[in-house]
């Protein structure tokens, strides 16, 4: 089963760690990456840009509102993404507790639904 992993976190709550720990979050997340993509588990990800290069989009009684980031009324955003490929929820919890940001920040695990919308 396909699962997303969605790393939130506050705007430029990155920025605001020293230069060491982010050099070191990011090797660790090398580190990370490398492993699980050995075992077939890592499907892919990415980086997603600051939320004010975005827009949020609605549409309300046919019209269209396109609105500057942040997206929802929260104070985090969705800052990046994975794909993993497990058997199970408690695989991809296991696999994403190593994960280096869910030790700063929250990383919400979902599965992917299939066409059937099995998942629901």
């Amino acid at each position: 089963m396909k699962y997303i992993a969605m790393i939130y976190n506050n705007p430029d709550a990155f920025e605001s760690l020293s230069e060491q720990d982010r050099d070191a979050m990011m090797n660790e997340a090398d580190v990370f990456i490398k492993e699980f993509q050995g075992t077939g588990e890592f499907l892919g990800g990415s980086a997603l840009a600051h939320p004010a290069s975005g827009r949020t989009v609605r549409v309300r009684d046919g019209k269209t509102q396109a609105t500057d980031g942040p997206f929802a009324e929260a104070k985090e955003y969705i800052a990046g993404y994975y794909l993993l490929d497990v058997d199970s929820l408690e695989r991809a919890v296991e696999i994403v507790s190593q994960d280096p940001a869910s030790r700063f920040w929250a990383v919400e695990v979902r599965p992917i639904m299939d066409e059937a919308g099995a998942e629901m």
